[in-house]
């Protein structure tokens, strides 16, 4: 399944299905191929997102600092082989909806998906 978020404040979000499932579950909702996140409720879904990232940001970290991996040379940039480890940060993932919350807010606009 694709999850197509919408807002009169933003453009379409488009999420594969396993995404927009965390995602949904970051909101404390379960996942469902229709939905609205109201106006009102738009702080409080930033708020849960905002945890959520900060959660994973941590777990992120400690299993950084326990990696038994060289440190690389100061002029090094990170390499592609420790990208690919680490993957697709939830923050990565989660920015575009908390952008688009963000501008939903400031207009008064729900965010739909499935309609």
């Amino acid at each position: 399944m694709i999850y197509r978020f919408k807002s009169r404040a933003a453009g379409d979000l488009l999420m594969l299905g396993p995404h927009g499932d965390a995602l949904l579950r970051a909101l404390g909702r379960e996942p469902a191929p229709r939905g609205i996140i109201e106006a009102a409720d738009i702080p409080a879904s930033l708020a849960a997102l905002k945890a959520a990232i900060e959660a994973d940001d941590a777990v992120r970290a400690a299993r950084g600092a326990g990696s038994s991996q060289p440190e690389a040379a100061p002029d090094e940039s990170r390499s592609h082989d420790t990208a690919a480890r680490d993957g697709v940060s939830l923050r990565q993932r989660l920015w575009p909806m908390v952008e688009m919350l963000r501008r939903a807010q400031a207009e008064d606009e729900p965010v739909v998906w499935g309609v």
